[in-house]
């Protein structure tokens, strides 16, 4: 019992001699911005406020012109440290060299959980997520079976969304389909090495109309049809399209237009007798939009790669794009990654139906982000990647997101 007593007296005296105070000793540590790749021509180091959250005490620093940002005084814990800030259309284009069409962009970055015990400087890196005003928010091209069982078509659309704070005039925007062979007409590499990764080829190109504005308000949509009727009495996949907003008018009147819809106007088509948007259905589809104020008819055209004779396609300047999606076809072999039209810089990824052949009413759609505009509005997820921007459904309808 003596050796007991001894021995738990012996853990006492020297638990008194630990010195706790280091646990709670302020100390000094310092955020390093690390700047984006993409920001070749400099850097935006000075004047950003870095934050360090541990639950909900909130701290705040800001960079100075070497990106370092000082937080005197800190308790040692775990924190979570963050920086945001929006860059204009100029500031981004000086800074990146890149000529693409932006509305301006965000660059942000975060550290989850990072415990600070000690004096030290720590490493925040950034990434660059370009602000667009309009993206491409859902391409309906499967089409589907009536109610025969006879392949359906005339119900595919091209959806617009307004991500951004403000009305946005749409009127003169350009619409581009993107190159679509079953055999590739140019692949990546080809691109390379014939145009320096400069041009994207379209096989047709639309335009809403540009005589009159055409105002889009903040959260809402643009309905680009190939027929503004309903299309639900030919089976419970298709949608009615009757309040479409342009209309992609079918010259040869196979398909029924609406006449009170205006006509979406057609600049530029590789198939004479095709005047209304060729999506097809089993993919691939992709999909740009772009502005510019040349004359497209001078624009050049070109062969498939290494051929004089055949079909051409528009060389549209990659410079001019504003948003693309990559829609690729699903294969009995998966996905072919190799058959992207689109640079990474327009789109890292790629989205597609779950069908082989189509028909069955999918839609590939961006999904919901958890921001929300300055009048609450929903933001699209926007990463530049429609592998994680965009989902599939066969039931959400046409000016929704969310199912």
């Amino acid at each position: 019992m003596k050796k007991i007593l001894f021995t738990l007296a012996t853990l006492l005296s020297l638990a008194s001699c630990i010195d706790y105070n280091d646990a709670t000793t302020e100390i000094t540590a310092r955020v390093q911005l690390a700047m984006p790749a993409e920001f070749v021509n400099g850097t935006d180091l000075a004047g950003h406020t870095i934050t360090m959250q541990q639950g909900s005490t909130l701290l705040t620093a800001t960079t100075d012109e070497d990106g370092v940002a000082t937080f005197a005084n800190l308790i040692p814990d775990v924190y979570d440290i963050s920086c945001s800030w929006e860059l204009t259309a100029d500031q981004y284009h000086a800074l990146t060299g890149d000529e693409q069409v932006v509305s301006g962009c965000t660059v942000s970055g975060s550290l989850n959980s990072h415990l600070i015990r000690e004096e030290q400087t720590i490493e925040l890196g950034t990434n660059l997520s370009i602000n667009r005003d309009i993206i491409i928010g859902k391409i309906y091209y499967a089409g589907s079976k009536d109610n025969n069982n006879r392949s359906y078509m005339p119900g595919k659309y091209i959806e617009l969304y307004n991500q951004s704070n403000n009305a946005v005039d749409v009127s003169g925007l350009y619409i581009g389909l993107v190159e679509a062979e079953s055999t590739q007409a140019y692949t990546l590499e080809n691109l390379h090495e014939a145009f320096a990764d400069t041009v994207v080829l379209v096989k047709q190109v639309f335009r809403i109309p540009a005589d009159v504005p055409f105002m889009v308000q903040p959260g809402a949509t643009v309905l680009i049809v190939n027929s503004a009727t309903d299309h639900r009495n030919n089976n419970d996949m298709e949608n009615d399209l009757s309040d479409a907003d342009f209309e992609a008018k079918d010259a040869t009147g196979k398909t029924q237009n609406n006449p009170d819809v205006p006509a979406l106007e057609l600049i530029y088509t590789m198939y004479p007798s095709v005047s209304n948007m060729n999506l097809v259905q089993s993919g691939p589809c992709s999909v740009v939009i772009f502005r510019t104020d040349d004359d497209i008819a001078t624009w050049a055209t070109t062969y498939p790669y290494g051929k004089t004779s055949g079909n051409q396609w528009k060389l549209l300047p990659k410079r001019h794009i504003i948003d693309g999606v990559e829609v690729l076809r699903n294969k009995n072999t998966g996905i072919d990654v190799s058959s992207k039209r689109l640079y990474s810089e327009i789109d890292a990824g790629y989205t597609n139906i779950e069908a082989i052949s189509g028909y069955t009413g999918e839609v590939v759609y961006r999904r919901t982000s958890d921001k929300r505009g300055d009048d609450g509005h929903k933001i699209l997820i926007d990463t530049n990647n429609s592998s994680n921007d965009f989902q599939v459904s066969k039931t959400i309808k046409p000016r929704e997101y969310d199912e």
